[in-house]
């Protein structure tokens, strides 16, 4: 299965196995709940699931690549013990609580989650020393004498014996105690994750280009080479501070994480166009409507692909003012919610307590969610904003230093209206940007399959998606109009010539 199907797979298997009943007791006994094995190429995506299924589920995350530790980390030292049995005292071994137990009890005392994910990285490459532990952890959840905490989910992953010479089959017993799930590489799904994550759109438009490069591995003289889903990712990340910092970007740059020297040069010398696109299309100019006749003139006679790179430009940019309409929108709601619980404590405490308790209950929100690993990256940002704009309400606040408390609450009033204001103004960016590149491509290639890309792409991405479901967009739903009325015209059409032939 796919990335996203093993997400969600994982997903149920977590709230079923973290349900209880009317007596408060898993539904589902402790003793039944498989360790989750998860098995599938390197670089994937399998350690980014499950950061983010954390995050949704609102569980603590503990994470190991387990071929960094040894028999003694993982199950404890050893040390001699004193017992007395039937009358008589013996030398025991004992050991000290394993390093990844501790963890896991270490992260329940500073944050007070109870429940949570063990996710054990590269399980089937231990060393042989630790295998017996390892798979005696799989079986019975615990190390030596020491038993992993109910309420915690252990998900361990692999690669198969293809791509990594030091992988340890499992046996029957083992396999027969835990629930497999085998995934495997798909661009489509990644894309979706891309957009979520804001990759670079050099990144994303190449692989639109050639979906092939995505994912390949591939046996060499001197060892393996390959690109994956982690290398363009990190490449990405790459690529967007480089430009933030004017540095340069070459074949050399790329090679460092797309390590398969053919698709690097490929892609560096894509980037070399991508860059030359954006020099003579000036994107900006486009999404806020002020192209010149000739670039619409120069994109209808471009060749499919530079249409398809100036297309992922226009995107990026739409992205950007809808992202930044979304984090404005969640932002005004959740101050608004503030600013409701301060009006409901205004008979009992001033403007600036109520403020204050405010602000310490959010910190300790984010700090939680940060040693729980509970929190994804949208909603630390929302909350770090939040943060920032209420100490800014607070600071307001005491400046006017108004006793009565309606008078301070005006103040907030005030800000808060100033707010508003920003929101509506990213609302309006957004829109106009949306606008301005229906019109572009309108008059570059009318109603052609560049619309039905570029409509298409708008959905797929969740931020420009949210942005048409939540304020609408004249232009999309004119011309998703013409494109149903099209596709079902076409429909027609083919069952009449079906029938003709038939007959």
């Amino acid at each position: 299965m796919n990335i996203k199907r093993a997400k969600q797979e994982i997903t149920n298997t977590i709230k079923a196995y973290l349900a209880r009943d009317a007596f408060g007791e898993y539904q589902i006994p402790p003793v039944r709940q498989r360790p989750i094995l998860l098995m599938g190429p390197p670089g994937i995506g399998k350690t980014q699931i499950m950061e983010q299924i954390a995050a949704e589920t609102g569980v603590g995350l503990i994470a190991y690549t387990i071929t960094h530790h040894t028999r003694q980390s993982a199950l404890g030292l050893p040390y001699i013990d004193h017992h007395t049995y039937d009358g008589q005292e013996y030398a025991v071994t004992s050991y000290t609580m394993s390093e990844i137990l501790a963890s896991v009890y270490d992260l329940m005392e500073r944050t007070g989650v109870r429940e949570g994910i063990l996710f054990l990285d590269e399980i089937n490459c231990i060393s042989e020393t630790l295998t017996p532990m390892m798979l005696q952890f799989l079986q019975c959840k615990t190390f030596g004498n020491q038993k992993l905490p109910e309420g915690w989910v252990i998900v361990a992953a692999g690669n198969p014996p293809e791509y990594n010479k030091s992988v340890r089959e499992f046996d029957v017993v083992t396999l027969d105690r835990v629930k497999r799930i085998d995934v495997q590489e798909d661009y489509p799904v990644w894309k979706e994750y891309a957009y979520q994550r804001g990759l670079h759109s050099a990144v994303i438009s190449y692989l639109d280009i050639r979906p092939d490069n995505f994912y390949k591995i591939e046996a060499a003289a001197d060892g393996l080479q390959f690109a994956t889903a982690r290398g363009w990712e990190d490449l990405s990340a790459l690529l967007t501070t480089y430009e933030a910092l004017g540095l340069p970007v070459d074949r050399e740059v790329v090679g460092q994480y797309i390590q398969l020297p053919r698709i690097a040069k490929d892609f560096a010398n894509y980037l070399e166009l991508y860059r030359k696109y954006q020099r003579v299309y000036r994107v900006d100019e486009i999404v806020a409507g002020q192209w010149e006749a000739v670039r619409a003139s120069e994109f209808a006679a471009a060749p499919f692909d530079e249409k398809l790179s100036v297309i992922g430009l226009i995107l990026s940019r739409l992205s950007e003012h809808a992202h930044a309409a979304q984090r404005m929108d969640a932002l005004t709601d959740a101050l608004y919610a503030d600013l409701t619980r301060v009006k409901g404590a205004l008979t009992t405490a001033p403007v600036a307590k109520a403020l204050t308790a405010i602000i310490e209950d959010r910190s300790k929100e984010l700090e939680s969610g940060r040693a729980s690993g509970t929190l994804d990256t949208e909603r630390k940002r929302r909350l770090q904003l939040e943060i920032a704009q209420l100490e800014q309400y607070l600071h307001a606040v005491e400046h006017k230093n108004e006793s009565d408390n309606d008078k301070a609450f005006d103040v907030l009033r005030t800000q808060f209206g100033a707010q508003t204001a920003k929101r509506a103004e990213c609302v309006t960016t957004a829109g106009q940007s949306l606008d301005n590149a229906f019109a572009f491509l309108e008059q570059a290639t009318g109603e052609s399959q560049e619309m039905v890309l570029f409509a298409t792409e708008l959905t797929a991405n969740p931020y420009t998606a949210w942005y048409i479901q939540n304020c609408g967009c004249e232009a999309y739903f004119r011309h998703n109009q013409a494109l149903l009325f099209d596709d079902t015209r076409s429909k027609i059409l083919d069952e009449i010539q079906k029938a003709k032939e038939n007959h």
